[in-house]
């Protein structure tokens, strides 16, 4: 009895663990500058990614969505976060429906980023083609 106990508390730290793992992964960076501030290669993807953004898009993108997709748009938690040529396959509409609704391991924003918010958002990310 007293066995199975320990075995029982152990896969619970262990799903605990993990999700925290899973987590710290998409956890913002603390930085300065809003997309990461590097210099070099990496540097000149982030400023490029970043082309086309007003600063109501930048600022939008680093308190959202950065943590997850990335300061160049490369996706930080696997391929489906990665929005270098999300226009190319998804219009700015389902761009729309997709950050307020969420989906397929996103959460939905709908309430916590202001609608004329998302639209600029938007329109940007569908341009990435």
């Amino acid at each position: 009895m007293r066995i199975r106990i320990e075995w029982k508390r152990l896969g619970i730290m262990f799903i605990a663990a993990a999700a925290i793992a899973a987590l710290a992964a998409c956890s913002p960076k603390n930085s300065p500058e809003p997309f990461g501030g590097k210099t070099g290669q990496e540097g000149a993807a982030n400023s490029s990614a970043m082309t086309g953004a007003s600063e109501q898009v930048q600022a939008v993108y680093k308190q959202r969505c950065l943590s997850c997709h990335g300061n160049a748009l490369e996706g930080k938690i696997g391929p489906k976060t990665n929005l270098q040529k999300v226009g190319g396959h998804l219009s700015k509409e389902q761009i729309v429906k997709q950050i307020n609704s969420g989906g397929n391991g996103m959460p939905g924003f709908a309430g916590q980023i202001k609608p004329e918010e998302v639209e600029a958002l938007a329109s940007w990310l569908a341009e990435k083609k």
